[in-house]
């Protein structure tokens, strides 16, 4: 039982980092930063999949689950209680046209591989292959059907199950896109950063509230900007973003703190 355990928390984890990884990419894609070059670890990847679990994402696994649970090959009998039974009586009725739902997948998989439309929904075609592939498999298992061998059975499991991985690294990458957009839209409410340095840095932006001020030649940090929000901090690396920040032009400042320059952390806007 230890082994069977720690076999599946392996490969949850192993899964969850997967996960990370693809979530993580897609967020400072966004700001053009490699999560690489801020030197996550494993357990950081593994974190930042936990941004996954949104309701919308919860609802459809378990709904997945179940369908899965209730589909299996025991006698419709055997199954407790109304519920689970009336379930199961309901994908055996949709397991009758998973040609349909096959088929489906396949037109929407096509129309965002050729015509790049349905963008934000891409994950939809290989979604409903594999859900298509799995009804077929529990229309095949009642009890008056003849028994299949091992290959006939594995084949479209194991291609259901690709889909299905296919399916959340697509999940994954839009919701971190999607997430580092609206970190974007909402980039004032972050933490701020106050930069000061002896010498000029020459940061320019086409945004007004990035504010430059000269304090005079007799402070030692005599150059002061604000109006920047901080995007991620890595052993005294501030990667940063001025306020109005466009992610099609604009660049992130990455800021080294040193004996010339010194960095505050100030509350964002509310």
């Amino acid at each position: 039982m230890i082994r069977i355990v720690a076999a599946q928390a392996s490969l949850i984890a192993a899964l969850m980092f997967y996960l990370g990884v693809i979530y993580t990419s897609a967020y400072y894609n966004h700001f053009h930063i490699s999560p690489f070059a801020l030197g996550f670890g494993f357990a950081e990847f593994v974190l930042q999949s936990l941004n996954l679990m949104t309701f919308p994402v919860l609802v459809g696994a378990v709904v997945l689950v179940i369908a899965i649970a209730v589909s299996g090959r025991r006698p419709r009998q055997a199954l407790p209680g109304g519920m689970v039974r009336g379930a199961s009586s309901g994908v055996s009725a949709l397991a009758r046209y998973y040609p349909v739902v096959v088929a489906a997948g396949l037109v929407l998989l096509v129309v965002w591989w050729v015509w790049q439309l349905f963008l934000p929904y891409r994950w939809l075609g290989p979604l409903l292959i594999a859900v298509g592939l799995l009804l077929g498999e529990a229309r095949r298992t009642g009890p008056d059907d003849a028994p299949r061998g091992l290959r006939d059975t594995a084949v479209p499991v194991f291609a259901a199950g690709v889909l299905l991985l296919w399916t959340v690294t697509l999940v994954a990458g839009q919701l971190g896109e999607q997430h580092a957009r609206n970190a974007t839209h909402d980039v004032v409410q972050r933490t701020g950063l106050v930069v000061l340095s002896t010498e000029r840095l020459g940061l320019t932006s086409r945004s007004p509230d990035l504010r430059f001020e000269d304090l005079g030649a007799g402070v030692h940090f005599r150059y002061r900007y604000t109006g920047l929000r901080l995007i991620a901090e890595r052993e005294g690396r501030y990667f940063a973003v001025p306020v109005g920040w466009d992610s099609k032009t604009d660049p992130v400042y990455v800021l080294r703190e040193a004996d010339g320059m010194r960095v505050e952390l100030t509350p964002g806007t509310q």
